[in-house]
């Protein structure tokens, strides 16, 4: 299937052993912190908004830092926010490393994202949480489900989208984002309420 043939060719690209298609970034982290069991997460002050907002979503403890992060940054243990890092072989072995496909970013399809992983298992389990508790090209009635699951699946439209703008992802050099990108959240006042 086209979804299946697009996390291949990603996770060949970064050398990583598996990817798990999902609808975006945000949600590939959220799913790695549900899935880590993680009770609290850390946040650089400038990144994407999105990102300390899972720390409400998910009931955990949020802890701001002050970082200077280039192409990626950990927000738990081994969850690694890697939106804007585009380069060949940079997966970082046993994490969970989650891409962004968001129109802005160098492989750009509008929305979507990727969870690099090290393990079958892990992929077997990322997929079933981001594809409502089940696995993909199986009817779900045919399936005793058993893992909580949240919709947060790729569409096979745009990972055909992914394929077909590959190629030319790869022969482009990608944009260098820098924290400046980013305004300081911490001065936002949604975060100087009682976060």
């Amino acid at each position: 299937m086209v979804v299946e043939k697009f996390e291949r060719a990603i996770a060949d690209f970064f050398g990583s052993p598996f990817a798990v298609a999902v609808d975006s970034c945000t949600h590939g982290i959220e799913l790695c912190l549900r899935y880590m069991d993680a009770g609290s997460m850390a946040c650089p002050k400038r990144t994407y908004l999105s990102i300390p907002m899972l720390a409400h979503k998910l009931g955990i403890g949020l802890y701001f830092i002050d970082y200077i992060w280039s192409k990626y940054y950990r927000v738990w243990d081994d969850i690694i926010d890697a939106a804007v890092l585009w380069e060949p072989k940079s997966y970082i072995t046993n994490t969970f490393m989650c891409l962004s496909f968001q129109y802005q970013k160098h492989l750009s399809l509008g929305r979507g994202g990727m969870i690099l992983c090290q393990t079958h298992q892990q992929y077997i389990d990322l997929k079933k949480m981001s594809y409502d508790g089940r696995l993909p090209n199986i009817p779900w009635r045919e399936q005793d489900i058993d893992t909580m699951g949240y919709h947060y699946y790729m569409t096979p439209e745009t990972a055909q989208l992914g394929l077909d703008k590959l190629p030319e992802a790869i022969k482009t050099p990608p944009r260098i984002w820098t924290v400046e990108d980013w305004p300081d959240l911490t001065k936002m006042k949604i975060w100087q309420k009682k976060y």
